[in-house]
């Protein structure tokens, strides 16, 4: 016979717990803001071991030394997020009746462990070649390690969704095909940002060294091909592709009369988003990577993804809350 829920496990609002999971909702981007910069000035090992650097919490020079600067921030910023991943499931499993939602905040404490591993690892293994790579092992698993970041984006959206208030207080069901597309152009948008760590670890921002275009000459194609022009024409594909596709997410949820007030000023952001970030990847190009214009660029595609999902989740609320149990 299942047992009773504990007293003090409730679906309802907690405006605390609301706040501490939007914070640290906010505080990814920060952490990847500072993964981005890291890498965008190529200072992955500015330090050469882990977890300390050059054996310290807090190494000579790291606040005047770019290089050290970032990637020392870079590690701080991911203890701290460690730090709310443990706080945000152990205040979800004491507290929360929702099991799915339990469930996440565990989900994403394991997400932090494994990304803090694979970091350390990027590290410790940087010196070990394969045979037949051009990268060593320690940089290749700079792409699991960005990959997973996306996600965790998610994850921590979802969270911070399933605590607020407009969340528990329920709102009508959108339609089917609002849900539909939303949920086609969350995974399209995944797609382009798993093609753009390919594309960012493999050195091939410039891999076609002119925008709109492929070549001087106004062509579409390149004229040569290889792993980095494929990767980084892959991309601009998929730049096309999502700017057909999230406009009409827009619009269709700004037509749906069930769309919620937070909703229609999401869908809004979005359309914003979308322009800001073509024009930066094309300033880019332009620019040859400057590492600001870059760094901007990635927290900008991963705003994109944090609105569009958090558009397919809101969305799918009822269906969501409807098998909830404890």
């Amino acid at each position: 016979m299942a047992q009773s829920q504990p007293s003090f496990r409730t679906s309802t609002h907690k405006p605390r717990l609301a706040v501490f999971a939007t914070f640290g909702a906010v505080w990814v981007f920060v952490l990847l803001a500072l993964g981005a910069f890291t890498t965008s000035i190529g200072a992955g090992m500015a330090f050469a071991d882990w977890p300390l650097s050059n054996g310290s919490i807090n190494p000579e020079g790291w606040l005047k030394d770019i290089a050290m600067f970032a990637e020392h921030s870079h590690r701080l910023s991911g203890s701290t997020m460690g730090l709310i991943a443990i706080g945000l499931a152990v205040w979800l499993h004491r507290t929360e009746s929702r099991a799915w939602l339990r469930r996440l905040g565990w989900a994403g404490l394991i997400v932090v462990i494994v990304q803090g591993l694979i970091g350390g690892q990027r590290v410790q293994l940087d010196a070990m070649h394969l045979p037949g790579f051009q990268m060593s092992l320690g940089q290749m698993l700079r792409v699991p390690h960005g990959v997973l970041a996306q996600l965790y984006v998610c994850l921590l959206i979802a969270i911070a969704a399933g605590c607020s208030k407009s969340w528990i207080e329920r709102a009508a069901p959108v339609s089917n095909a609002l849900k539909k597309t939303a949920l086609l152009c969350t995974g399209l948008v995944l797609v382009q940002l798993t093609i753009a760590v390919f594309m960012r670890h493999n050195a091939a921002g410039l891999a076609i060294p002119f925008f709109p275009y492929s070549t001087a000459d106004h062509q579409l194609l390149p004229p040569n091909w290889d792993y980095r022009v494929t990767l980084q024409f892959a991309h601009r594909v998929m730049a096309v592709v999502l700017a057909i596709a999230l406009p009409i997410l827009v619009i269709m949820v700004r037509r749906d009369r069930a769309a919620s007030l937070g909703m229609r000023f999401a869908a809004s952001a979005l359309f914003s988003l979308l322009v800001l970030q073509i024009f930066l990847g094309a300033q880019i190009v332009w620019t040859f990577r400057k590492p600001d214009v870059t760094t901007a660029h990635v927290i900008v595609g991963a705003l994109v993804l944090a609105t569009t999902f958090w558009l397919t989740w809101s969305a799918h609320r009822d269906a969501i809350e409807q098998p909830s149990a404890a």
